[in-house]
């Protein structure tokens, strides 16, 4: 029996940290795991002087999400322009993961839930049902949700935007 190939895999592109950066996040997210690496041999030696047996790829898995990372050179930076959502059920889960993620992260690229950590990769940790809140039919609620937002200067705090909610 074949296995399912994941249809989209995304592919971060780090400098040399793809091995560390994996073995971080698989540290931090449940249902994780370090899959397949892949080493340069001689002929990327030839052509720019990364060592024979340098990590290539890693593939590795967040909550059943296929990743990989490549260390690619210096020559690509993330941006906020690309960032990963995670879903919180609670306050608890929004601090649990804020705290791993942010941990030697860039502090003044911190605001309303989003964060980038100590590998430039740019995280928003929300509240599952913030999106209710804001597509509720009821503009003063949405409006005064996204006032409380907007307010939060780091991680989101629930209580606050649940209270904007049903005032």
């Amino acid at each position: 029996m074949k296995n399912k190939i994941q249809k989209i895999t995304p592919n971060l592109w780090f400098n040399t940290q793809a091995e560390e950066a994996a073995v971080f996040y698989a540290s931090i997210f449940n249902n994780s795991k370090i899959g397949r690496i892949t080493r340069y041999g001689k002929e990327r030696h030839e052509i720019d002087g990364i060592p024979e047996g340098t990590v290539m790829t890693v593939q590795f898995q967040l909550e059943g999400q296929v990743f990989v990372a490549l260390n690619g050179g210096p020559q690509f930076k993330f941006t906020e322009a690309i960032s990963f959502i995670v879903n919180c059920e609670d306050q608890e889960e929004i601090d649990y993961y804020w705290e791993k993620l942010s941990e030697s992260g860039d502090e003044k690229a911190q605001a309303c839930g989003w964060l980038k950590d100590r590998y430039n990769v740019s995280w928003q940790i929300i509240p599952a049902g913030l999106t209710e809140m804001l597509c509720d039919p009821n503009p003063e609620k949405t409006e005064r949700v996204m006032k409380a937002l907007l307010q939060m200067k780091k991680k989101i705090d629930l209580r606050i935007l649940q209270q904007a909610y049903e005032n």
